[in-house]
């Protein structure tokens, strides 16, 4: 005990205060001066020279010191708290364990000469005391005592009687990963290295200690079963393996970790060291978020409580390290895997956060970080998919610092890393024996797979030899991979030039082909796609149709190899001109993947001159906060949720930089501090929007003259801002005028907004419907005025908002509440819109088809208001 192996010290002294040295004594006395009593506090010794004093001393000195201070800690601390001294009062007893146990910290983290049983003695006491009801210290060193115990081991040896303390310490409850406390995963790698060194002790540091922390889940079930396939010799670089994926931390591998997974990876193959991850990871992905309840008592009290989590803390970390141990693979297989797992581990489970943002990161790393762009191609799926604005920002990071690796900017690398998939013209065809299967993209995130028979004749189903042969089945399992893929790249692929409007870009004619034009999979995009090409002093504007170049009025346009080719934008375009390309797309029947042709554009108004530097146009509106924040994380905006329980902000702003302008945009908010506004996490549910501003990145301090932010910037931020209020206002919701009290005083700014002025999103949806009514079967039953969109059914006649896409019933202006639905209306398969991408102007039309038809209906709610 410490007692006995210090009685010589303390034996002498009934306070084991006394026990303690002068420069102990001053600086304990030093540290209750300032009052550093309780143990989460940060204490610089940098200030106290007597620390410095007992920090050179020798090891062994500073071990017997040590020893004394755990006594103290330990003795006296608990025998204060049982005598009922409460740690805020100004001579509270307990500043002197409190002043123990920082110096005691401090000094456990610098060399100290021990012997095993000593270090053994200090975790029985510390853990007994950890344990006891009247503990006064929750933060206990045991990482650095665990390293003490490490290095005393390797000087001093481990007796025989010294092995069974060991074991049992190893065993203790504390230092499992069952510890599911707030520092459990901490305790559980404390646990791991108290264990490897029972092993050492029993067997000798040349023999691998199995690895037996598996999880009882998917992933811990196919680890073991493929470690109990394999021979003894792989089984023992599996099992080093483990350990060493388990024990890793930090934001990236060190060089020691990747070295040893390429032994590893050389001694039982690089193919069957793929294959067997590719298992593993696929186990993980297979596993859905598991609920676990606890019970919890406190003051007598019974509290359950549900946790959620995706992985447990042992396959979290287990995870990271395995994914880590991939940076070596480059092949699709491998980095589709990774990429599917980071998106996985960045799905928010409610509540928690993201799943498993460790592992995620890690996956995030490895794509990065691979030959060749395909891991950037992921990259860029990911940016888009993920909507926690860190891992967006970590996400930008990693592409901008490989892009400046290839000194390209990160909108060059993104291009050339967008994978193609073998296609040819958005389509490839892959034979099974005499049949044929072919993959085409026939839209943005659409496939078809279609079979051909021997003759050219079309087969419906899967041809019975290919499901019969082993062979031919995973082919086809490959490609609907594929299918799948591609269906996500060519999203991806559109989102990425519809931010390059304000990019800045230009291409030669050359890299344009190659990386738009000729592209198997951007073509499909690139071609819909209408485009200034400059030759010389000349800049026209063209579409690609049937293998050449035509402007706006079918007429061929000439290009040769000094061509510059940029992204065409309504607001460099005469009225006309944009006008007219609406028509010829209209006479092609070409669907675009993105608004271009029906672009909106905004520009300064006098307000905003005399405004000077900022705007009031998109101010006073009410927006649902949650999705406000989703969708300025997809347009790639920086902005952070807003509650009733932070730093007392009482604004935020939405922001966004234009890196190749060098402007960052400002969209001011405010919360709506309603009574009981907010959710179970304290989040305000509604913030009021106010100005936008433009500032100059290296001006942070000024805000620019509107009149000075380039016409196409002013523009694009503009049309992102109507995006947020259009789609996030509450007035677009026709349920929330029904809401509570609570929101009394903003209900007529619902009605405002939900009848009033069109804006501009919902001017361009004006124009549409004008060109489709005239093709629609309902166009007898249905006219625009203003705007509305009237809609005459058998009982009554309506009036859907095109904004909005509320309705009113005529004459009376009786409001009909109409949610719309998530199935796909069978109305609108045959309709062909100018562009995708207007959930707005699809609800409209589902409404006037639905009401033109209102006899039809059947809905008891929608009845009911009829």
């Amino acid at each position: 005990m410490i007692d006995k192996l210090l009685g010589a010290v303390l034996s002498k002294r009934s306070d084991p205060v006394e026990a303690l040295d002068a420069d102990v004594l001053a600086l304990i006395e030093q540290l209750k001066a300032r009052r550093y009593i309780y143990t989460y506090e940060t204490v610089s010794f940098k200030e106290y020279d007597a620390y410095q004093t007992l920090k050179n001393r020798k090891p062994r000195a500073k071990a017997q010191c040590l020893l004394l201070l755990s006594t103290v800690i330990v003795q006296k601390a608990v025998n204060k708290r049982k005598e009922g001294h409460s740690t805020t009062e100004p001579d509270d007893p307990m500043w002197t364990p409190m002043a123990c146990y920082h110096v005691f910290n401090a000094l456990m983290r610098t060399k100290a000469d021990f012997t095993p049983a000593e270090v053994l003695e200090l975790f029985d006491r510390m853990m007994t005391f950890q344990q006891s009801p009247d503990r006064a210290v929750y933060f206990l060193p045991f990482g650095f005592m665990t390293k003490q115990l490490e290095a005393a081991i390797k000087a001093h040896g481990l007796s025989d009687d010294d092995k069974p303390r060991l074991e049992r310490l190893s065993q203790d409850a504390l230092f499992t990963t069952e510890n599911r406390s707030y520092y459990g995963s901490d305790n559980a790698k404390i646990g791991i290295k108290l264990k490897a060194m029972v092993h050492v002790a029993e067997h000798g540091a040349e023999k691998i200690e199995p690895f037996a922390r598996f999880s009882n889940t998917a992933f811990g079930q196919q680890l073991r079963d493929d470690l109990a396939a394999a021979t003894s010799d792989e089984a023992a670089h599996w099992h080093a393996l483990l350990h060493k994926a388990a024990a890793l931390s930090g934001a990236k591998p060190p060089k020691a970790y990747r070295d040893h997974v390429a032994a590893c990876t050389k001694a039982v193959g690089a193919t069957r060291y793929k294959a067997t991850l590719h298992r593993w990871l696929e186990s993980a992905l297979s596993m859905d978020v598991n609920e676990t309840e606890h019970t919890f008592t406190h003051g007598g009290h019974s509290h359950v409580y549900t946790e959620r989590a995706l992985y447990l803390d042992a396959d979290k970390a287990l995870l990271k390290g395995l994914v880590f141990s991939l940076l070596a693979f480059h092949d699709s297989r491998t980095l589709d895997l990774v990429a599917r797992l980071g998106a996985r581990c960045f799905e928010k489970i409610p509540g928690v956060g993201p799943a498993a943002a460790g592992v995620g990161n890690a996956c995030l790393h490895v794509l990065a970080n691979t030959k060749g762009l395909e891991g950037v191609s992921h990259l860029s799926r990911l940016k888009l998919r993920i909507k926690q604005s860190n891992t967006q920002k970590l996400i930008e990071t990693l592409l901008t610092k490989r892009a400046e690796k290839l000194g390209l900017k990160p909108a060059q690398i993104e291009e050339m890393a967008a994978p193609d998939f073998d296609l040819v013209d958005g389509a490839r065809t892959v034979a099974f024996d005499d049949y044929a299967l072919t993959l085409r993209m026939t839209g943005v995130g659409k496939t078809a797979l279609t079979w051909t028979k021997p003759d050219g004749s079309p087969q419906k189903s899967v041809p019975a030899f290919v499901k019969s042969d082993k062979r031919h089945s995973e082919r086809l399992k490959a490609l609907r991979v594929t299918a799948k893929s591609a269906q996500q790249a060519s999203t991806a692929q559109r989102d990425r030039i519809d931010r390059l409007f304000v990019e800045d870009m230009s291409w030669p004619y050359e890299d344009f082909a190659r990386y738009y034009l000729d592209h198997g999979l951007v073509s499909m995009i690139a071609r819909a796609m209408i485009w200034w090409l400059q030759t010389g002093d000349a800049r026209q504007a063209g579409l690609f149709v049937d293998g050449a170049w035509q402007d706006v009025h079918g007429r061929a346009l000439a290009i040769d190899e000094t061509t510059v080719v940029r992204l065409w934008h309504p607001i460099e375009a005469e009225t006309d001109d944009v006008l007219a390309w609406r028509d010829r797309l209209d006479q092609l029947e070409i669907t675009q993947p993105l608004k271009q042709a029906y672009r909106e554009i905004y520009v300064v108004t006098d307000a905003e001159v005399n405004t000077r530097v900022y705007s009031n146009r998109m101010a006073s509106h009410l927006l649902k906060q949650h999705q406000f924040n989703v969708l300025t994380a997809l347009r790639g905006w920086k902005y952070t949720l807003m509650g009733a329980y932070d730093d007392g902000r009482e604004s935020e702003t939405a922001s966004k930089i234009l890196t190749a302008y060098g402007i960052q945009a400002e969209y001011w908010v405010d919360e709506v501090a309603d009574d009981d506004a907010f959710n179970e996490a304290g989040i305000w549910l509604y913030v009021a929007t106010d100005q936008v501003r433009f500032r100059k990145v290296d001006q942070p301090d000024a805000a620019m003259d509107i009149i000075d932010v380039p016409a196409i910037v002013f523009s694009e931020i503009m049309r992102d801002v109507d995006l947020f209020v259009g789609v996030a206002s509450v007035g677009n919701d026709p349920q929330w005028r029904d809401g509570g009290a609570a929101r009394e005083t903003q209900r007529e700014y619902w009605h405002t907004y939900a009848f009033g002025e069109l804006g501009e999103v919902a001017k361009t949806r004006q124009a549409v419907l004008e060109r489709l009514l005239p093709r629609l079967k309902i166009r007898d039953k249905a006219w625009i005025d203003g705007r509305f969109l009237h809609v005459k059914g058998t009982r009554h006649t309506y009036k859907i908002h095109i904004g909005s896409t509320n309705i009113m019933i005529a004459p009376m202006d009786r409001y009909l509440c109409i949610v719309p639905g998530r199935s796909k209306d069978t109305n609108l398969e045959t309709i062909r819109l100018p562009f995708e991408g207007d959930r707005g102007l699809s609800i409209v039309l589902s409404k006037a088809f639905m009401l033109a038809a209102d006899d039809k209906i059947t809905d008891e709610t929608i009845l009911s208001q009829l």
